[in-house]
């Protein structure tokens, strides 16, 4: 992999900054999250929604602008962390696994918990994604506890 930069796709509000980059984004965050939308305008305008509620985006973009990987996140305080750094979505694009993308993304939310003042740095990941879970445990995230979900039909 060459140079990679991690652009912010958003303000400090949420406000979407580079709607075109987003847009370009779509087929690789899908990789990870097939169920949003397929159409561009409708994947930016639920994005748009999402950082409206305090996420914030960034991607990885290679030498010629290409989206190689995104990272959606939040920061927020709760009552056994403190202020922490929350990675909701991390993805790389599947033809550029392993080539240090996602540890990129990593070590961005890193510094960016680190100039918060965060004290923790999260992220949950899928039973099934034992491939991410490797990176994970290099990058030293320890497996802390379950994360237990009821739909609200």
């Amino acid at each position: 992999m060459g140079t990679l930069r991690i652009e912010r796709l958003c303000d400090g509000h949420g406000h979407i900054t580079r709607p075109q980059t987003l847009a370009a984004a779509l087929a690789v965050h899908r990789q990870l999250r097939p169920m949003l939308p397929e159409d561009s305008a409708s994947y930016v305008a639920k994005m748009a929604r999402i950082t409206g509620y305090g996420a914030r985006l960034v991607a990885a973009l290679n030498e010629d602008d290409q989206v190689a990987g995104l990272a959606l996140y939040r920061v927020y305080e709760n009552t056994y962390e403190d202020l922490r750094l929350y990675i909701d979505d991390l993805v790389t694009d599947e033809r550029l696994r392993s080539q240090g993308v996602g540890s990129a993304l990593i070590d961005w939310c890193e510094a960016e918990a680190r100039a918060l003042g965060c004290r923790f740095l999260v992220l949950d990941s899928g039973t099934w994604r034992t491939a991410a879970h490797k990176l994970y445990l290099r990058k030293e995230f320890v497996i802390s506890s379950f994360h237990f979900t009821r739909a609200l039909d």
